[in-house]
């Protein structure tokens, strides 16, 4: 049925309106992504260096950056022309710091961890007197462990524990291990290296950049742990899975080693951390 010239003038209003939402919604990816782009290169940047990081023409970012300027999300700087995130993205970074919950985070990755390989796991964060269990998961046959949330884990024997120790150079973490190490029976300390047992665990970590124990903390237990960073890439929390040493292969590599990794680094990501920036 042909249109009547009635309705023709509403069609073109409303395709008219489509088009301009449209466009209204396509600035505003350019913009969002001109927004990311500048943060990924540390906050700061060049107005070249940011289009071809973005891949975008010098001219259409600079158009851009005027709007974001005026809505102080950029800020630029006198002397030497290069851009850099303003107050206004200052804040909303800021009130997205607040609502970053490590522990809340991990709950997810915990429950997939649990559902997916039936494994116990758990997440710690370094409270004052150590390495403190505040996430607590189990499967359905769960494996028999005297450890729930609130208990602390040791240093040197737990692959928690390992983890920090390796990964946070702080005066209190060094102590800790210390009086562990002061205090531990002849075939625990037959477990390290005899030279120097503390550096040797903390140069394994580092090189690792996990952890992972046999039957060291509890006997017929093993375990492998992952960190958990901030967006200053500091160490908050470590990501644990553990369970019956002979059906639990605590391989770095291995199946589970590398869900716990995987997990730690989608809760790091969460939390703003990016290796490459």
């Amino acid at each position: 049925m042909p249109r009547s010239k009635a309705t023709e003038p509403i069609i073109e209003e409303t395709a008219t309106r489509t088009r301009e939402r449209r466009q209204r919604v396509q600035s505003a990816v350019t913009g969002m992504a001109v927004l990311k782009g500048l943060a990924r290169l540390g906050g700061r940047a060049s107005l070249t260096a940011l289009a071809a990081h973005i891949d975008e023409s010098p001219a259409k970012v600079h158009r851009y950056l005027v709007s974001l300027v005026e809505e102080g999300l950029v800020a630029q700087e006198a002397g030497t022309q290069q851009y850099h995130l303003g107050f206004e993205a200052l804040q909303i970074g800021m009130a997205a710091m607040r609502q970053a919950d490590p522990i809340r985070l991990a709950e997810a990755s915990l429950v997939r961890l649990r559902e997916t390989l039936e494994v116990t796991c758990f997440v710690a964060v370094m409270g004052n007197k150590g390495p403190t269990i505040l996430r607590f998961e189990e499967p359905g046959l769960p494996v028999t462990v005297n450890v729930r949330a609130g208990s602390v884990m040791p240093l040197l024997w737990s692959a928690t524990g390992r983890v920090f120790l390796g990964l946070l150079d702080e005066k209190g973490v060094h102590a800790q291990a210390s009086e562990e190490l002061a205090a531990a029976s002849p075939a625990r300390l037959a477990q390290l290296d005899a030279s120097d047992p503390i550096g040797a665990l903390r140069r394994a970590v580092q090189a690792d950049d996990c952890a992972w124990v046999r039957d060291t903390n509890l006997t017929g237990i093993s375990a492998v742990a992952a960190p958990v960073r901030d967006y200053t890439g500091r160490v908050c929390a470590v990501l644990t899975a553990l369970g019956a040493t002979g059906g639990f292969d605590p391989a770095i590599d291995g199946p589970i080693g590398s869900a716990v990794r995987r997990e730690a680094r989608a809760v790091s990501a969460a939390l703003g951390f990016h290796p490459a920036a």
